[in-house]
């Protein structure tokens, strides 16, 4: 069985402060919840959200968070347009009779998803549009998706669509189709904001992102590779609002959306062997850190870091997945305590406005969506004679240890709630 990959296509009453232009940092009066908070002598200030009269596009998924996005822009005076992406290829083949299908954003359901959208958008008497995006979607998630699981790596298919699909093929789309905006915005739970200085000793003081009122539901960590030239225009308009009072008040406008389950995973778990068939798995040893060989598998893409069902080796001890071995085609397991590692080497990474630190710095790091954000040290690493990297590599030693650090995922790093930069593990220290 596949690793599943979640995406929560997911801030009360929407209050005009909600939209106000507020100011925040390592000096603010302003809660940040704590567990982001990383102190800095920078402060930021939110972007202003848009206001009576500006053109909206809303990227609109059928879910309710996008939905009431749509409802609170058009009430406050905005001419509110709406796109869904269409990504279904119907490249797939049928599932037996009686077999549901859980609820995703790569399937045969879009077909209902768009129809829900065209519905509330009419009766809202709001102009929409269906933007074809399914070549780069095929390019960009789910090619990338297969030959990184195929690779020994745990891919994350989300930060990648909205990277490459939801905030660039999307908007390239609207931009085709003669439609003018001011705002792009989604119903994610994140904000957009500002240093009040430049950054790392320049003048530069690019758009970034920061985490919503409702922690429990950010998003951030899937956004971090927007461009800071696209979230120019990029707004969150729940960034405010917490998700209990995201439904109470799509229960109250009666939208058929508060009723629809939300989606969790980019493609239907269904569906993952036969996405795979394209090319035959080639079998392989499960073997321990000693090398001893304690069964086979039915392919690496078959597996991913931390993983101890379905692994189909008989032990006296739960057993996990500590590596994978693409090279020689081995899948590693090891005990649960084996799992810790000190740091990791990341590259490929971004920063906001393409401003490189020009010194080691601290952070909080995010390993995983699900993970703690934990206190690290970030520093430029000296790749080895063999080693080969995307870009300046950096090495990320956290104050704690953390368990099941997957290559292939990415390292998020975060100031006083902000996103500072971000890259993709590439190995892990013992």
């Amino acid at each position: 069985m596949f690793h599943t990959i979640h995406y929560i296509t997911d801030s009360g009453k929407y209050k005009e402060a909600d939209l106000s232009v507020r100011t925040y940092g390592a000096s603010s009066d302003i809660p940040m919840k704590g567990i982001f908070q990383y102190s800095t002598t920078v402060n930021f200030t939110e972007e202003k959200m848009p206001g009576a009269g500006d053109t909206v596009i809303v990227g609109m998924s059928g879910g309710v968070d996008s939905t009431l996005t749509a409802l609170l822009l058009k009430e406050k005076g905005c001419r509110v347009i709406g796109v869904t992406m269409s990504l279904w290829k119907g490249d797939l083949p049928d599932l037996p009779d009686g077999q549901k299908l859980h609820s995703s954003c790569y399937g045969p359901d879009e077909t209902e998803d768009i129809a829900e959208c065209q519905s509330f958008c009419s009766a809202q008497d709001i102009e929409y549009h269906v933007i074809d995006v399914k070549d780069q979607y095929q390019k960009q998630v789910l090619d990338y998706f297969k030959s990184e699981y195929r690779a020994g790596r745990t891919p994350n298919p989300c930060i990648r669509c909205n990277s490459f699909v939801k905030f660039g093929a999307l908007l390239e789309g609207v931009l085709k189709q003669g439609i003018a905006y001011d705002y792009f915005c989604t119903g994610h739970y994140a904000k957009i904001v500002r240093p009040a200085e430049g950054l790392w000793h320049t003048a530069a003081r690019p758009a970034m992102i920061a985490g919503a009122l409702d922690r429990s539901k950010d998003q951030t960590y899937f956004l971090y590779r927007i461009p800071s030239g696209t979230l120019e225009k990029v707004r969150f308009p729940l960034a405010g609002i917490e998700k209990k009072d995201v439904f109470r008040m799509a229960h109250e406008a009666r939208l058929k959306a508060a009723e629809r389950p939300e989606s969790q995973d980019f493609i239907p778990p269904e569906y993952f062997d036969a996405l795979f068939s394209d090319k035959e798995s080639v079998p392989g040893d499960i073997i321990d850190l000693d090398g001893h060989v304690l069964g086979r598998h039915r392919g690496i893409e078959h597996y991913t870091v931390g993983q101890r069902r379905g692994l189909g080796v008989a032990a006296n001890r739960p057993l996990y997945v500590h590596s994978i071995d693409a090279q020689n085609n081995l899948v590693v397991l090891s005990d649960n305590d084996e799992l810790n590692s000190p740091s990791l080497i990341a590259d490929d990474f971004v920063w906001p406005g393409n401003i490189v630190p020009d010194e080691p710095f601290d952070a909080l790091v995010k390993i995983r969506l699900a993970s703690r954000p934990v206190k690290a040290r970030v520093e430029p690493y000296v790749p080895g004679e063999n080693e080969s990297f995307n870009g300046q590599p950096y090495k990320i030693t956290f104050e704690e240890s953390q368990r099941a650090v997957a290559p292939g995922q990415s390292a998020v790093l975060y100031r006083d709630g902000v996103i500072a930069g971000g890259g993709i593990i590439s190995s892990v220290s013992a």
